[in-house]
């Protein structure tokens, strides 16, 4: 069995309802756009992060673990997770580094989430190009190694009195103006008809009863 014919099995098994939600879901996903979390600690600000990525259609989170481990709450991230690419980087001494070499090997532009002395406002952030979005812990912020191997530097206008927002609310905030500006643009934004594939696959071995059962037997049989 192919793996195309291995995805149509799964696919018949799923609802038809469900199936139309992953062609409607699809037709929105983006990976010009991906989401890089370091060092988050609090578990309510990472499932809110995983859940907004998942609202706006940006399918990949890149997660460095260097000292706390990024544990997503499922009463906050309501199962978006599952829907949702997340990448870790904890195996090595630095995984900032790590994570961001291999985020340029993959055509991004390192976009730090902080204010700089060249910062850009939000909404001037050219978006024509691939980028990743850096967010740091909610106190320490970004590390310096991600501040000195940006190649943009963005925020967020505020005009009170509090410095920041919060991690999951910045996030939020981000994606929003950043995905409403590249659906009216004519970036390419979406995603291949390859890509697609591999997310049908994905999600409906999820979805599917006994699904990750008949995934695995798959798997076995190439061996």
């Amino acid at each position: 069995m192919s793996r195309d014919d291995l995805r149509e099995l799964l696919l018949s098994l799923v609802t038809e309802h469900r199936c139309k939600r992953f062609e409607d879901v699809l037709a929105w996903r983006t990976r010009h756009l991906c989401v890089v979390v370091e060092d988050l600690y609090q578990p309510h600000n990472a499932s809110a992060v995983i859940r907004s990525c998942d609202c706006f259609g940006v399918q990949d989170v890149h997660i460095i673990e260097n000292q706390h481990v990024f544990d997503p709450s499922e009463n906050i991230s309501l199962g978006s997770q599952k829907w949702v690419t997340q990448h870790r980087y904890n195996r090595k001494e630095n995984n900032t580094l790590e994570c961001i070499k291999a985020l340029r090997a993959d055509g991004y532009r390192i976009v730090a989430t902080s204010p700089h002395a060249n910062d850009l406002e939000l909404n001037d952030l050219p978006i024509d190009k691939p980028m990743a979005l850096f967010f740091g812990s909610e106190k320490p912020g970004l590390t310096d190694l991600v501040m000195n191997e940006a190649d943009d530097f963005v925020r967020i206008p505020m005009y009170g009195f509090t410095e920041s927002f919060n991690i999951s609310v910045s996030a939020a905030l981000t994606l929003y103006d950043l995905t409403t500006r590249i659906h009216g643009s004519k970036v390419n934004w979406q995603l291949s008809e390859d890509e697609k594939n591999d997310l049908r696959l994905e999600w409906a071995t999820k979805s599917a009863p006994r699904g990750e059962e008949i995934y695995e037997r798959w798997i076995e049989a190439q061996k």
